[in-house]
C-alpha cells in the first residue's frame, strides 16, 4: 500500500487564467482518492517510516475536520485503530452522517464525544489536531523539492508559493525547504494566532502573511465565498475547498492587484470530502445562487 500511494506524490501543475490574471496550480487534491491534499503531505512521515509498536492512532478536532478523515484513511491503509476526540457532535450529524465525518467512519473511526486523556500507552501513537506537528516536514520537504524542480525545469526564479492557512503547518514547512517566497493566509484564527501558530514549531524564516480584507469568522457561511467557489469552477473547471480556499482567493487577488507581475503558485490541498456538508449548507441558504 506505501509503495502505492508512492508512486502518487508527484502531483501535476496546471496554469490557468483567472480574472485576467495567470495562475500555475499544483493540483495536490489529485495525489490519490482517499489520501490526498496537504493532509497527505503531512501524515506522509508516518505512511513511508515502520512503527513496530504502534497499534492505534489518537487525535482530536472538530467531527467534519479534514485531518480527521485523512487519519481514518491512514489507519485503514496501516492496518491501525483510529481513536478521535471531539468536544460535540451535532444530532444532525449523527443522524444524518455526511462529508468527512461519514467516510471517516465508513473507514473504521471510533469518534468520542467526550475529553481527551491525559497520556496513552507505548503502543498508541498521538497525533495533535490539525497535524501542526514537526513530523509534518518530512513530507513537505518532498513538495518543496518537487516545485523547485518544476520551477527549473521551467526556468522560473521569481515564483511566490500561495497557501490559506488553518495551523500554518504547511507554510511554514514549504518556506523552510523552498527559496521562493511563500505566501498565506489566517482562515481559522486571526493574523496574530498564525504567528503563534508558527513560532510553536519554528522560530525562524516564516512564511508571509497575507491580511484579509475584513474578520471572517471560520465556519461560518459567506455569500461571497460560494459566489468565489462557483466562478472558479465555472473557468477553471477545478473544485476548490470552500473552507479555506475561498478566503484564500479572496486575500490572493488583493495581493496581486498591487504585485501584477508575480508568477503565483497556488498549491491545491485538497479537502473536497468536506465540500458535500458545506455545499448542503450554502444551497439551503442561498439556493438562488
Amino acid at each position: 500500500m506505501v509503495q502505492f500511494y508512492m508512486t502518487y506524490t508527484n502531483s501535476p501543475i496546471e496554469k490557468i487564467n483567472f480574472n485576467n490574471h495567470e495562475y500555475f496550480i499544483k493540483r495536490d487534491d489529485l495525489l490519490h482518492e482517499h489520501f490526498s491534499g496537504n493532509k497527505a503531505r503531512k501524515f506522509h512521515y508516518f505512511l513511508e517510516n515502520k512503527f513496530p509498536n504502534i497499534k492505534r492512532v489518537v487525535s482530536h478536532g472538530s467531527a467534519q475536520s479534514n485531518a480527521m478523515y485523512s487519519l481514518s484513511a491512514l489507519c485503514k491503509i496501516r492496518g491501525w485503530k483510529f481513536d478521535y476526540y471531539v468536544d460535540h457532535i451535532a444530532s444532525y450529524l449523527k443522524d444524518n452522517p455526511i462529508g468527512n465525518y461519514k467516510e471517516a467512519l465508513k473507514n473504521g473511526m471510533n469518534i468520542y464525544e467526550e475529553t481527551l486523556p491525559y497520556s496513552f500507552d507505548n503502543e498508541t501513537l498521538f497525533i495533535n489536531e490539525g497535524a501542526a506537528l514537526s513530523e509534518a516536514q518530512y513530507g513537505l520537504e518532498i513538495l518543496a523539492s518537487e516545485i523547485k524542480s518544476w520551477a527549473q525545469e521551467n526556468n522560473i526564479d521569481d515564483l511566490k508559493v500561495f497557501l490559506p492557512s488553518g495551523t500554518g503547518t504547511t507554510a511554514l514547512f514549504l518556506q523552510k525547504y523552498l527559496p521562493f517566497e511563500v505566501l498565506t493566509c489566517a482562515c481559522v484564527g486571526d493574523e496574530e494566532y498564525l504567528k503563534k501558530q508558527f513560532e510553536e514549531l519554528e522560530l525562524e524564516k516564516h512564511p508571509t502573511i497575507i491580511q484579509r480584507p475584513k474578520k471572517y469568522h471560520f465556519g461560518k457561511l459567506y455569500k461571497e465565498f460560494y459566489i468565489l467557489y462557483k466562478q472558479l469552477l465555472k473557468e477553471t473547471n477545478i473544485e476548490f475547498d470552500l473552507l479555506y480556499d475561498s478566503l484564500g482567493w479572496i486575500c490572493l487577488e488583493e495581493y496581486v492587484k498591487n504585485n501584477k507581475k508575480s508568477q503565483i503558485l497556488y498549491l491545491h490541498q485538497g479537502g473536497l470530502i468536506g465540500n458535500i456538508s458545506m455545499l448542503e449548507r450554502y444551497q439551503y441558504k442561498w439556493s438562488n445562487i
